[in-house]
């Protein structure tokens, strides 16, 4: 099931940012500069005892780390002779996964004497994560969120609000993530002396990719010796869902030596197969460059990038984090689609099986998880990467099961 994966998988990127060909940093000459510059502090960091002291710190005392490793018994009854195992990552401070890469990225912008924060956001988890760290540090957040993200995630709108954040709504394009990620850099070359642009997913110019990857890292490695801890063994699939990829990255990292673990990650199906119903990128993309990197992006015939759909405001995203697409090359990463409909049946059962309210982004996780326990061999383990908590999705579900339900 699983091929033989190269060391090198460990090493990426090389110093110019790129996983074999995807990566890089394709960013206009106004941003060459900042780009650089965090570059060189985040190397200077990783040497800097104190500021791993402090990181430590913040995410054990203030974020909630480590988080559990839940053992879904009742879940795991309903799906087979399997043990389902939840890394509960929806635990921390402000709901999801974010805050380990907000805290991480504010204290660098701290080092290189940045008071103001730009970020974008689509669920309105890195939002809302960016907007707690500036109010812990006493820094200025200006958040850009696409016009119909913020109708379906209002509630994380006014988190944001309430944590002294200023929201901007973006009313162009689709007015949804990729949108949002435009205005952000806009601002950020307009102000590039004084802000820091803390982007939330693992995409984006070099060193982003590989800096998001190294905050979000924390999860695998948890992960992983809670698994021999708990298990005496590592589990046999770990599944997480992918927007652009932050969550997944960090899940995977955990195990990228372990060949026996296979690495699920998994893409909204949305409604369909047509261009424009889904935010499937392996599945209908190709070779291309949005926001400052190359990877697999979602674009019509002309090489325009196209419209993408999903139940989930955190998937919809046209393009995949680089080192996924290295990932999938090498075959140590298989990437798979659920539809929103299945996303949602993964909503409910978790939720009436354990009690546990998902993200609609983690909800895809689970409904492939559904999937594939029946098929696999009596005593498999399977560990499923719960992003996020489903509170700011409870408004939609609702709407959504009177329609379909």
């Amino acid at each position: 099931m699983q091929k033989t994966h190269s060391p090198s998988l460990l090493t990426v990127p090389d110093s110019s940012g790129y996983y074999g060909p995807y990566g890089g940093r394709f960013a206009p000459e106004s941003l060459m500069e900042a780009l650089l510059q965090l570059e060189v502090e985040y190397n200077k960091a990783l040497q800097d005892p104190r500021f791993k002291e402090e990181l430590e710190e913040l995410l054990k005392n203030y974020a909630g780390r480590p988080t559990p490793l839940y053992y879904a018994k009742r879940l795991s009854s309903i799906l087979g002779e399997v043990k389902v195992y939840l890394k509960r990552e929806d635990l921390l401070h402000t709901g999801a996964h974010k805050i380990n890469n907000t805290l991480g990225q504010v204290l660098l912008a701290r080092r290189m004497g940045k008071k103001r924060i730009v970020a974008e956001t689509g669920a309105g988890q890195h939002g809302v994560a960016t907007a707690t760290a500036c109010a812990l540090f006493g820094l200025e957040c200006r958040i850009y969120m696409g016009e119909v993200d913020m109708e379906r995630q209002a509630l994380n709108v006014t988190r944001m609000k309430m944590l002294g954040a200023e929201v901007v709504a973006v009313k162009v394009g689709q007015r949804t993530l990729k949108e949002a990620i435009n205005e952000a850099m806009r601002d950020w070359v307009t102000h590039i002396r004084t802000t820091h642009y803390v982007l939330g997913s693992a995409l984006g110019p070099h060193p982003y990719p590989m800096i998001v990857r190294n905050f979000q890292k924390v999860i695998g490695e948890e992960c992983r010796e809670q698994f021999l801890r708990q298990e005496g063994r590592l589990p046999d699939v770990a599944i997480a869902c992918v927007g652009g990829g932050s969550n997944a990255i960090g899940f995977f990292y955990g195990f990228l030596s372990d060949p026996q673990v296979q690495l699920v990650g998994v893409e909204a199906g949305g409604k369909g197969e047509k261009l424009g119903d889904h935010a499937a990128r392996f599945a209908s993309g190709r070779l291309g460059i949005l926001h400052g990197t190359k990877t697999f992006v979602l674009q019509d015939d002309d090489g325009q990038i196209a419209l993408t759909h999903s139940v989930s405001a955190g998937l919809d995203y046209p393009a995949v984090g680089p080192e996924h697409a290295f990932l999938r090359d090498h075959s140590r990463a298989l990437y798979t689609k659920v539809s929103d409909e299945e996303a949602l049946e993964g909503f409910f059962l978790l939720s009436k099986t354990e009690g546990i309210l998902p993200a609609l982004e983690s909800a895809h996780a689970v409904a492939y998880c559904m999937k594939i326990c029946r098929q696999l061999p009596k005593g498999s383990i399977v560990a499923v990467n719960l992003s996020g908590r489903g509170d700011k999705d409870v408004s939609q579900v609702a709407s959504l099961q009177q329609k379909a339900f």
